[in-house]
């Protein structure tokens, strides 16, 4: 589907901002606002011929709205978003083809000194490890950088596709995130997330990295808290983590020995590893983990905890 499809999203603007249907002599809003891109991008100094390819034929999709108010993550809970998503085909597919990517897998661990189990994860839950890449894509600041991809040559536009969100090829990067991350691991000339496997693996762990990630360590674990850890946990008032809103909803991070002598245990019931690694708690709705700096990266790529919950689990199975 062409770049033009990229401007789709920003009919949910339109429509949640709360505009009337237009008088009979006014032009259709979307129509207003097609033209007001069309004039920004050419102050921006694209060219003719790009405006008019990606702009001639764009229009909204009410699917693009459905699926904005409808995001899997705040309409289920998390067995059940876990379950659909992790299933033993999944895990299966996963190992072999970790199996079969294990040279491209080890050279990007040592590259970029992030675990090869979890950015086979984030390529799974992401796309179906590269089967499911989407075909819409979206927003006005990563539709300019959209753009800038093609009159750089990056991607062309009929190679150009992504979800209905916006995020494309098989890291589902946004266009922004493409710009800053993308790798030409296979050395081909291109940095293509859509049709090269070792550039999206090294993509996926150059964004991990870029963000923080210490390969010293894990992403987290389960845990259980008793009814008498809870109470104590209350009584210390661990005020939420600062950053992006999944981040607000669990704690601020304290050393995993004080955790243990709050009173949380490993999900078996075991001691907690004798560590100062900081450690955040998250609850859901059915369990509860202890999150470490790590896990934070992997928020950086979807800002919600069922997602990030399911990727670092799927990574341990994986591994």
């Amino acid at each position: 589907m062409p770049v033009a499809r990229i401007a789709l999203l920003f009919a949910v603007f339109l429509a949640t901002a709360g505009l009337q249907d237009p008088a009979p002599d006014e032009p259709p809003p979307f129509n207003q606002w097609r033209q007001e891109l069309i004039a920004e991008a050419r102050a921006r100094g694209y060219s003719e011929d790009l405006i008019q390819q990606a702009f001639a034929s764009i229009e909204p999709l009410p699917q693009v709205i459905q699926n904005d108010r409808s995001q899997a993550e705040a309409v289920v809970g998390f067995d059940r978003y876990y379950s659909t998503r992790v299933t033993p085909q999944v895990v299966s597919q996963g190992r072999e083809l970790a199996r079969q990517h294990s040279a491209v897998l080890a050279s990007v661990e040592a590259a970029y000194e992030v675990q090869r189990r979890v950015v086979v994860a984030i390529w799974g839950i992401e796309t179906r490890y590269g089967r499911v890449t989407g075909n819409t894509a979206f927003f006005r600041g990563e539709l300019f950088d959209a753009l800038t991809m093609v009159a750089r040559g990056d991607i062309d536009t009929a190679t150009m596709t992504g979800s209905w969100a916006g995020a494309m090829g098989q890291a589902q990067f946004m266009p922004s995130s493409y710009l800053k991350f993308a790798e030409d691991f296979d050395r081909d000339g291109r940095r293509d997330i859509w049709g090269s496997t070792p550039d999206a693996l090294a993509s996926i762990a150059n964004y991990l990295k870029a963000w923080g990630w210490d390969n010293e360590f894990r992403w987290g674990r389960e845990v259980r808290v008793t009814p008498a850890a809870r109470a104590r946990i209350e009584q210390e008032t661990l005020k939420p983590s600062e950053g992006c809103s999944a981040m607000r909803s669990m704690t601020e991070r304290i050393p995993l020995t004080e955790w243990q002598q709050l009173g949380v245990r490993q999900a078996n019931g075991a001691a907690l590893p004798e560590s100062d690694v900081p450690a955040a708690l998250v609850d859901t709705d059915a369990r509860s983990f202890l999150v470490y700096p790590n896990y934070d990266t992997i928020l950086r790529y979807n800002c919600a905890h069922y997602y990030a919950l399911t990727v670092a689990r799927l990574s341990d199975q994986i591994r």
